[in-house]
């Protein structure tokens, strides 16, 4: 689900990190020699507290001495994904917030507790685009209501090239923006058009909308089936008896 592994970032000089990445000795060295490079490491930021992306943040916190920053920890939020629930942050960021080069915009949906970062028209978002195929929104620890505010918001914003936490980077934006929100609207309606015609079990909704996933990717795909039901159910579209899946993880 990491697709060719996690993407750090380094921008300035001195050098703010964007997702130290996970706790990989070998990989901190890179981030460090890099970081040596451009004069150092002034500041970390942290996009969400998914081990993918935050396992590495305290390392290198200890042996920089920069301060780290992230959201506000997110209290009785499960996550399908494991996460740095402890760690402890120097900075709180929020929205509108500047730290070093960046200007912070909240983008929740693939976690709760996700921001982007804005550098000039170069957007770094984390998991809410990748560089290739979908993004995972769990029923838990995120929501698809909000993620689909998250790539709207981003669409307001004059870019020039996407930087993902996954895959490589996106120099057509817009064009994945729009495709991004399409294929979420387009599976909602196929979820609505299966509810209408009777399915109401996972087996038979993710036969009808999900045909395209492989098997491996089948269990995620119901989770992501569970986020399109949390939506249609909190905006009073869901029929009854449709089954659903137990998420207390």
């Amino acid at each position: 689900m990491t697709l060719s592994g996690t993407n750090t970032y380094l921008i300035g000089e001195p050098a703010y990190v964007i997702d130290p990445g996970p706790s990989d000795e070998r990989h901190m060295q890179n981030v460090l020699a890099a970081g040596r490079e451009r004069g150092g490491i002034a500041g970390i930021a942290l996009t969400h507290r998914h081990l993918d992306h935050a396992g590495g943040a305290s390392a290198l916190r200890d042996e920089t001495g920069a301060p780290l920053a992230a959201s506000p920890p997110r209290q009785h939020i499960t996550s399908f994904e494991p996460q740095a629930d402890e760690l402890a942050i120097d900075v709180e960021l929020s929205e509108g917030d500047v730290f070093g080069p960046l200007r912070v915009y909240e983008t929740p949906g693939h976690a709760a507790d996700h921001l982007s970062f804005l550098a000039g028209s170069v957007v770094f978002c984390g998991d809410t685009v990748l560089g290739e195929g979908s993004v995972f929104v769990p029923p838990t620890g995120g929501s698809m209501t909000a993620y689909l505010d998250s790539l709207r918001k981003l669409q307001t914003l004059t870019l020039t090239a996407i930087c993902p936490g996954h895959g490589p980077i996106v120099w057509d934006p817009a064009g994945k923006l729009a495709e991004y929100l399409e294929h979420r609207l387009d599976r909602e309606r196929r979820l609505v058009d299966a509810l209408g015609r009777g399915l109401r079990s996972t087996d038979e909704l993710l036969g009808a909308v999900w045909d395209d996933a492989p098997t491996v990717l089948r269990p995620a795909a119901a989770l992501t089936l569970e986020a399109h039901l949390d939506k249609l159910e909190r905006e009073g579209r869901l029929p009854d008896k449709v089954e659903r899946l137990s998420t207390g993880f």
